[in-house]
C-alpha cells in the first residue's frame, strides 16, 4: 500500500512546521479537529486486519512503533482528530493481541473504540463491509476509511477531505497525490484536469496515456454512509482470489450518476504505508526529522539531529539544549532551559527547569529543578531526585527520594530509600535493601553526613544532622545528631612485608624507603595498636570523598 497527505507532521509535543506553538502531534489529539464545524464525521474506520508478513515479525505489522506509539496509535489519534461519532478498527490477523491495543488506546484517547473482526483476508472492500458490523445500520452522513499502517497521515489532512467531500455532496471522496514515480499505483482519471474523479485504472490495466497521469490513489476515502453500505453490499470478486475492491465502488457510483470527487496532498509522506521494515524506518526517520523541527521552530536547541531522538508525546520547555546522542522516549517532560546529553536516553521522565542531565540512562523517574544527574547515573523506576540535588557518577538510583540540595556524587548504590534535604552520601556507599525475602527501605534526614562506603543495612533509620564514620555498617537506627562508627580499632603491622613477601617489589620499596627487615632493631614486627589515643580523634573527619 502506498499513502501520504498534507502539511507539516507535527511531533507528539511537536509543533507544527508552519505553527510552533501548536503542540499536538495530529492536530487534534485532544478531541478538537482544526475546524470542528467542518469536519464533523458520521464514523471512522481503520483497517489493521491484515497479516504484514513481509515485516517477517511475530508482532502484528500495526504494532510495531516509531516516534514512541504503535502505527495504529497513530492512525487512530488522527482519526479520533476529527470526533468522529463511531470509530472502528477492523482485526483479523492476530485479532487478539491488536483489539488488547485498541482497548488501550481507547482509553489514551478517553473515547469508546469498537472493533470488527474480519475473519478472511479477502481485500479492503469485505474490511469495510465487516466494519459495518460495528455501525449503526441507519447510519448517515459521512464515513472515513483509513489504514493502521500509515502513520503519518494527521487530523488536519482528513478534516480536509472531508470538507471538501461534504462541499462536493459527493458519494466517494478520494485523497490521492502525485509522487515522484507512480509506477505501480492506480492512476486517477478525471473529466478534464480538475474535474470529478471518472475511474481509477490499476497501473497493469493502464495505457500509455493513463500511465502518464502522474496523480495516483493512496486508498483514503471519505463515503457517504448509505452509498457505502449499499455499495459494498453489492459488491463482488472478479479475481482468483475473490477479494473485494473498495476501488470498485468509484466505477459504482460514477455508473449511478454519483459524484466521485478527489482532494490531492502536497506531501506524500503523510500517505505513505509500511509494508516492511526498510519502510518502517524510512517513516521513522521522516517523523523524527519533523518533530526536532517543530521543537527547533519553537525554541528548542537540537544540536545534532542526525543523532537526536525524540518522541511524539514529549514535551519540552523553551531554551531546552539536546545534546548529540540524546533519546527521549513516551511522555518525558523537560522543563525551561535544562540541557539534555550528550548520550543520554530517558523514558516517561520528568525534567525540572535548568537541569542538567549527563550520559545518563533513566525510566520513570523525576528530576527536580535545577539538579544535576550524570555522568554515567541509572535512574530506575521511581527515582526521584529534588530541587538542586546532584546524583553524579556511577551512581544507581531505584524507587527512592532524594531531598531537595542533597548529594549522592559517585559510586553509589540506592535502592528502596527517602533521603531528606542537604544531606550527602559519601562515595562507594550502598543501600543494602534486600533481605533475600523482601525489600526493605532505608530512611535518611536531612542535613546527614554519612561516610565513604557506607552500609546502610535495611530497614534502618538515621536522623537529622547524623554523620557516620567512613567504613561503618550500619544495622541499627542513629539517632539525630549523632555519629555512628563501626568496627575494631585499625591494627598496623610494620615490617610485615619483608618478612611475609621477601623479594618481592613490594618489600624492596619498602627496605628503600627505609623499613628494616623484622628483627633488626628499627619499627619491624612491632604491632602497634592505632586506637590508643582514640577517644581524641573526630573520627567523622576525612570520611567522606566529595
Amino acid at each position: 500500500m502506498w499513502l501520504s497527505a498534507r502539511a507539516a507532521r507535527t511531533g507528539g509535543g511537536g509543533p507544527q512546521q508552519e505553527e510552533p506553538n501548536m503542540p499536538d502531534p495530529h492536530q487534534g489529539d485532544d478531541g478538537g479537529p482544526t475546524d470542528p464545524a467542518r469536519a464533523a464525521v458520521a464514523a471512522g474506520v481503520v483497517l489493521a486486519a491484515g497479516a504484514g508478513s513481509r515485516m517477517r515479525s511475530a508482532t502484528p505489522k500495526v504494532l510495531h512503533p516509531l516516534g514512541g506509539r504503535p502505527m495504529l496509535g497513530h492512525a487512530l489519534h488522527a482519526v479520533a482528530g476529527v470526533r468522529p461519532e463511531h470509530l472502528v478498527v477492523v482485526v483479523g490477523h492476530q485479532r487478539e493481541r491488536v483489539a488488547g491495543a485498541v482497548t488501550g488506546f481507547s482509553g489514551e484517547l478517553g473515547r469508546e473504540v469498537a472493533t470488527a473482526v474480519q475473519e478472511r483476508m479477502l481485500g479492503t472492500g469485505d474490511a469495510v463491509r465487516c466494519s459495518l458490523t460495528a455501525l449503526p445500520a441507519d447510519l448517515t452522513g459521512t464515513v472515513l476509511v483509513t489504514y493502521g499502517d500509515v502513520p503519518l497521515l494527521d487530523s488536519a489532512t482528513l478534516s480536509s477531505l472531508v470538507t471538501e467531500h461534504e462541499r462536493h455532496a459527493a458519494a466517494v471522496t478520494l485523497l490521492t497525490a502525485e509522487p515522484a514515480d507512480p509506477t505501480g499505483y492506480g492512476r486517477i482519471v478525471r473529466d478534464g484536469p480538475a474535474g470529478a474523479v471518472t475511474a481509477i485504472v490499476e497501473h497493469s490495466d493502464a495505457g500509455p496515456e493513463q500511465r502518464a497521469i502522474g496523480e495516483v490513489n493512496s486508498g483514503v476515502y471519505a463515503f457517504d454512509a448509505q452509498f457505502l453500505r449499499a455499495g459494498v453490499t453489492g459488491l463482488a470478486a472478479h479475481n482468483e482470489q475473490q477479494e473485494l475492491y473498495l476501488t470498485d465502488l468509484v466505477e459504482s457510483a460514477v455508473a449511478g450518476g454519483r459524484t466521485v470527487h478527489a482532494v490531492r496532498c502536497d506531501d506524500e509522506w503523510l500517505l505513505r504505508g509500511v509494508n516492511d521494515r526498510v519502510q518502517l524506518a524510512e517513516l521513522r526517520a521522516e517523523l523524527n526529522r519533523r518533530v526536532l523541527r517543530g521543537w527547533m521552530l519553537a525554541g528548542v536547541t537540537v544540536v545534532d539531529p542526525a543523532t537526536t531522538w525524540v518522541d511524539v508525546q514529549v514535551e519540552l520547555g523553551t531554551d531546552v539544549v539536546l545534546h548529540p546522542g540524546t533519546q527521549l522516549h513516551g511522555a518525558c517532560t523537560v522543563g525551561e532551559g535544562a540541557e539534555i546529553g550528550p548520550d543520554t536516553t530517558l523514558t516517561a521522565c520528568a525534567v525540572g527547569a535548568g537541569a542538567t542531565v549527563v550520559r545518563t540512562h533513566g525510566s520513570d523517574s523525576e528530576i527536580g529543578e535545577g539538579a544535576s544527574v550524570g555522568p554515567f547515573a541509572y535512574l530506575r523506576p521511581h527515582a526521584r531526585l529534588g530541587a538542586r540535588g546532584k546524583i553524579g557518577t556511577f551512581v544507581e538510583v531505584k524507587n527512592a527520594d532524594i531531598g531537595a540540595g542533597s548529594k549522592v556524587p559517585h559510586l553509589t548504590y540506592v535502592g528502596d530509600a527517602s533521603i531528606g534535604e542537604m544531606s550527602n552520601i559519601g562515595a562507594s556507599s550502598v543501600f543494602v535493601n534486600y533481605d533475600g525475602v523482601r525489600k526493605q527501605r532505608t530512611t535518611i534526614g536531612s542535613h546527614v553526613r554519612t561516610g565513604s562506603d557506607t552500609m546502610f543495612i535495611a530497614p534502618v533509620t538515621v536522623g537529622d544532622g547524623a554523620y557516620t564514620g567512613a567504613g561503618t555498617v550500619l544495622r541499627s537506627n542513629v539517632p539525630p545528631g549523632a555519629l555512628a562508627v563501626s568496627g575494631g580499632t585499625q591494627r598496623t603491622i610494620e615490617g610485615w612485608v619483608t618478612r611475609k613477601r621477601p623479594g618481592t617489589p613490594a618489600a624492596e620499596a619498602a627496605e628503600r624507603a627505609g623499613s628494616g627487615p623484622a628483627g633488626d632493631g628499627t619499627s619491624g614486627g612491632v604491632d602497634h595498636d592505632a586506637g590508643n589515643n582514640s577517644d581524641n580523634r573526630d573520627l567523622s573527619r576525612g570520611g567522606t570523598a566529595r
